[in-house]
């Protein structure tokens, strides 16, 4: 049996399929577990959809008629700020880091256990909560503010932004600044899951969040690749 205890109160979920069986299966399950669902199968209507309904968290096919997953979360990412779960029938490596590059939060390739899905959307929302505060929830580096209880971030007086996915994972290395976070340590804290040593999501990440903190992607002084380990927040000297 699920654990209600981890969900809060009947977050809603709008899922873009246009498979209308594995919509209807997954609406099932997922109502079942305590979640109000919305369901859309025309691409086309996707933006809108999204930005009428502001879910607490959207379930995006790739592959949609009318327009495809990957406009749709890029043409949404700067009015809506909930977590994006990509769904992607094919194995393409490209596809899923295209799906990060848009702002999508988190990819699930098909057919997914049911199960699977449950907990990777579970602990998006998490996140999104903003409920690990230990300590500090406000982190300054020189030009550079992090606050964890507004969950923002600002460069030289100037808000960033940064989706949901990019702002833990800013965080997540922020408050260990001065120690090397392992791949393992980073894909356990956010996703949830082992990392197989194959997934791109936290290095696409990374890519997109230097640029966004002012430091150079090529030769980056803020959050430094430790090759073969990891990353690594530098503290201010």
């Amino acid at each position: 049996m699920e654990e209600r205890s981890e969900q809060r109160e009947q977050d809603h979920v709008l899922i873009i399929e246009d498979d209308e069986r594995l919509a209807g299966l997954t609406r099932d399950y997922l109502e079942a577990n305590g979640f109000r669902v919305s369901l859309e199968d025309d691409g086309g209507r996707g933006v809108d959809r999204i930005l009428s309904l502001q879910p607490d968290l959207v379930i995006l096919d790739l592959m949609l008629p009318g327009e495809d997953g990957l406009s749709i979360c890029r043409r949404v990412r700067s009015d809506y700020g909930g977590p994006i779960l990509m769904l992607t029938a094919r194995t393409d490596d490209m596809d899923q880091v295209l799906g990060l590059e848009m702002g999508a939060d988190d990819y699930v390739p098909k057919p997914v256990q049911p199960r699977v899905l449950l907990a990777r959307m579970r602990a998006l929302l998490r996140r999104l909560d903003g409920a690990e505060v230990s300590g500090e929830s406000r982190l300054t580096f020189q030009d550079l503010e992090i606050d964890n209880a507004t969950r923002e971030a600002w460069l030289k007086g100037e808000r960033i932004d940064l989706t949901s996915a990019e702002f833990d994972l800013l965080w997540l290395l922020a408050s260990h600044a001065g120690r090397v976070l392992t791949r393992e340590e980073i894909f356990s804290q956010l996703r949830g899951i082992r990392y197989d040593g194959q997934d791109r999501s936290i290095d696409v990440r990374v890519s997109r969040i230097r640029p966004k903190i002012g430091d150079d992607p090529h030769h980056p002084h803020r959050i430094k690749t430790v090759r073969s380990k990891g990353y690594l927040f530098v503290k201010d000297s």
